[in-house]
């Protein structure tokens, strides 16, 4: 079944690998190891795309209080793998979560990651690309 979200099939491994490099100004980066596909905007991580459990997983930046409301609510997030378990999550890509949510997971640590980018980059992205297509809002 195709996603309306940029011709997205499934968010499987290789669907969440297409609907992150659909991001604005994403780069590809295997800089651990030659399983871990890291996606960086401006050289910042913002999700790492791994095979390393029984199902493929992404880790993704998170707000802290959002992050401990996504576990509670779905058992395929889990405190991030060898990241920073108060700001990471790992999603297991289990099909257990709504594609929605892990869209909108995704959009949240690339959100998250821009704002947090030196004033002169984030705003060039929001010139390029608008405000929108950085953060999901008008």
């Amino acid at each position: 079944m195709l996603n309306s979200k940029k011709g997205i099939a499934k968010l499987d491994f290789n669907g969440v690998r297409k609907y992150c490099q659909n991001k604005p100004e994403v780069v590809e980066d295997y800089p651990f190891d030659i399983e871990t596909l890291v996606f960086k905007v401006c050289g910042k991580m913002f999700a790492l795309l791994g095979e390393k459990f029984e199902v493929p997983s992404i880790n993704l930046k998170c707000e802290p209080q959002q992050a401990l409301m996504l576990r509670d609510m779905y058992p395929a997030v889990k405190p991030g793998y060898h990241m920073n378990k108060k700001h990471w999550n790992t999603v297991l890509l289990d099909d257990s979560i709504p594609e929605v949510e892990l869209m909108s997971m995704i959009d949240h640590s690339y959100a998250l990651v821009v704002k947090g980018l030196k004033k002169s980059e984030r705003q060039s992205l929001e010139v390029k690309y608008g405000r929108e297509e950085i953060y999901g809002v008008n």
